[in-house]
């Protein structure tokens, strides 16, 4: 059964693409409106035209997330166009890393950090703050199998993801009694623009990829999508401060 978000907001980061966008269309089939987020502008209103020209509701707003002001109007603008946030899926996430420990370099070591940490934890803070005035809400955060498990030259990466749950079981903790759940994805390897440039930064990356799930296959957008909608709808309704994996068993191995 789908679940059913008819007369709720909710905001996706990083949905110009990938899984952000998959996510957005699918909080829209079910009904809700949708504050359509990214720091690309072109990607992120082509977003938005799609569940328009499907007849659901959506506006685009750019943000780099790693900015308060950004977040702040990101927040803002969907309250005053939809009166309310009942859902947030933070998306938003860079990789920009193929390489050992010992020659990341400390700039992009920084800028993972930046978005991958930084950009969850103010998009949270300011998304607690208007579902903590309305009395309730849902945040959903993308993490990744990598937050779970070692990831060989993705070690900034990692360790932003191990963050990134970090401050979800937190603020999971902190917000359960207001009402306000908090829950983490993490993905497998997903048939995404981030995995095309994950090939051509290293083409052996193919050749083992799919092998690396017991299901055999890459994950697709929409079933990531699947899992964020089912934690933010009612039917995850006590569930909350987990680390869901969406990644063909990859870590039951």
């Amino acid at each position: 059964m789908q679940a059913d978000f008819k007369g709720k907001t909710a905001l996706v980061t990083g949905a110009g693409g990938g899984i952000g966008r998959a996510a957005a269309l699918a909080f829209a089939r079910a009904g809700a409106r949708v504050a359509v987020v990214d720091i690309a502008s072109a990607a992120g209103e082509e977003t938005a035209q799609l569940i328009r020209a499907a007849g659901g509701d959506a506006r685009f707003m750019r943000a780099d997330v790693t900015r308060t002001a950004d977040v702040q109007a990101m927040v803002a603008d969907t309250v005053a166009a939809w009166g309310r946030l009942d859902c947030a899926f933070n998306n938003a996430g860079i990789e920009e890393e193929h390489m050992r420990l010992a020659e990341c370099s400390e700039e992009t070591f920084d800028r993972i950090m930046a978005v991958n940490v930084k950009g969850v934890w103010l998009c949270m803070k300011h998304q607690l703050g208007q579902m903590l005035a309305q009395g309730g809400g849902a945040i959903v955060n993308t993490a990744s199998v990598a937050g779970l498990v070692g990831a060989p030259k993705m070690a900034a990466y990692s360790a932003s993801k191990h963050a990134v749950i970090g401050l979800t079981k937190s603020a999971a903790v902190e917000y359960g009694r207001k009402n306000i759940r908090v829950n983490a994805i993490c993905p497998g390897i997903i048939r995404t623009a981030m995995y095309d440039r994950a090939i051509a930064a290293d083409p052996q990356v193919e050749a083992h990829a799919a092998g690396l799930h017991p299901l055999g296959r890459l994950g697709l957008a929409d079933e990531v999508a699947a899992v964020a909608l089912w934690l933010c709808s009612d039917a995850a309704s006590f569930v909350t401060g987990h680390a869901h994996t969406v990644d063909g068993g990859m870590t039951a191995i």
